[in-house]
Formats: structure tokens, sequence, C-alpha cells
């Protein structure tokens, strides 16, 4: 999915980099008094007025006429696309990483079960590793997943539960979509199976010395922190290639 994307203000851009940053940090709609407090300098009505705009265009929307605002798929595309910085990895977690992964790689079959427990753990959302057409698919995260905010109401859970048991038989038809870029972050509505539409997905292939072609993702709320994620994902994807 495609978005074409307004001519933004400075201004406005700041604001709506705000209410994704807070939504992710709270899960909750986020007002304006905390992003004239914390953001930018102008009074809390004019955040408001560009909220109001940022609503119009697409970026944002009101789930309750007294409440904030929350990201819309498109809100979050932009961030991604035109704010979000690269987010580099500590000299702990690359030293961690480095030494796990090397150690799986000398034994192939821990390859894909160590790699989406690493993932799980340092991302903190339910994550898989496998090969493609081999029906080799580990999973890790269920408690990290549910972790986060917002899941509040019980049908949340069961839903999700229900899509994360048959995730791995979808893993194949998800990574044979081809393109460039072999990372693709999917938010909401661009996800390629249609009951991952309330959750975002970050996945990558990589290929084995031997042929053999992987694939890693992390599956999380679409307020997940997409530049640490994707930071996570680019390096494991490098040590794996290499």
């Amino acid at each position: 999915m495609s978005y074409g994307f307004q001519v933004m203000r400075s201004r406005q851009q700041t604001i709506l980099s705000a209410v994704v940053q807070e939504y992710t940090k709270t899960a909750m709609p986020v007002g304006s008094d905390i992003i004239s407090e914390e953001y930018v300098d102008v009074s809390p009505a004019t955040v408001r007025a560009e909220m109001g705009e940022l609503e119009k265009d697409g970026y944002l929307y009101q789930p309750h006429t007294s409440s904030g605002r929350i990201p819309t798929d498109k809100g979050f595309r932009f961030f991604v696309n035109e704010v979000m910085e690269d987010r580099p990895l500590s000299k702990k977690e690359i030293k961690e990483l480095d030494l796990e992964l090397l150690k799986a790689k000398a034994q192939l079959n821990r390859l894909s079960r160590t790699t989406a427990k690493l993932l799980s753990n340092f991302t903190k959302t339910f994550s898989v590793a496998g090969f493609l057409n081999e029906g080799d698919c580990c999973e890790a995260g269920i408690k990290e997943f549910f972790n986060n905010p917002e899941f509040t109401e019980m049908d949340q859970v069961i839903q999700a539960a229900e899509i994360l048991d048959y995730l791995d038989e979808w893993m194949d038809k998800i990574m044979s979509q081809s393109s460039e870029n072999p990372v693709q972050i999917y938010i909401g509505k661009e996800n390629p199976i249609s009951k991952l539409q309330d959750y975002s997905m970050i996945v990558s292939k990589y290929d084995l010395p031997d042929g053999r072609q992987g694939y890693i993702a992390v599956v999380g709320p679409k307020g997940m922190q997409y530049d640490r994620n994707l930071s996570f994902i680019e390096h494991i994807t490098k040590l794996l290639t290499e």
C-alpha cells in the first residue's frame, strides 16, 4: 500500500513525530498538553489545531471526541519513511548478538531456534525464524508480545493468540513476495496477511552459504519501536548472511 504524503510544515511533522513517540510508550491517545510541554514551544490550543489538520489529512485519528489522537497507518508510515532516524546498536548488544549467533551457525540445527529467541529477547516482540519451503519455523516471544500495553481486553488476547498460532504457515507466502530490499516493514493494512492488519511486522530474508534461504521476522503492535527493531533485524540479517 502506498500513500500520497501531503506537504507537511515543520511544526506539523514535529507534532506527528511526537504523537508517534508518545503512543509507542503508552499505547494511549496522546493529548495536546504533553506535546506542548515536551515537544513544541506553542500553546496546547495551537497543538490541537495542528492535530486537527493532521487528522483531516489522514495521519491521526481521534477515537473519542474528548480524547487525544492516535497515529493512523499512514501516520506511522510517514514517521518510518520520512522522520525515523537510524538507531545504532550498543557495543554490548552487538557483542552479545554476535557471540550467540556464531555459536548457533556452528550448529545449523539450532540456528532458527536461537535466532528467534535472541530476536524476541532484544526486541520484546513475537519473533519467528526459519527456512523457506522446509517447514522449519521456530517461534519465541509470546510473553513479550502480550506484555504490550495494547492488550487490555481478553478478546484482543484471544484473537492475537489465534493469529500467532498459524503464523508459521503464512511465512512462505509472506517471504515469497519479491522486493529489491531484503528487509520490509509492513504497517497495519499493508500486511500481506489480512488477519495481521491490526499489527505491524518487520521481515527479512537471508542466504546461507549452502544455498538455503532463511527468514526472520518480528510481529508487534503498530506502536512498536520501529527504529530499534529494524536495527536488530538488519544486524542479525548481516550476521547470518556472512
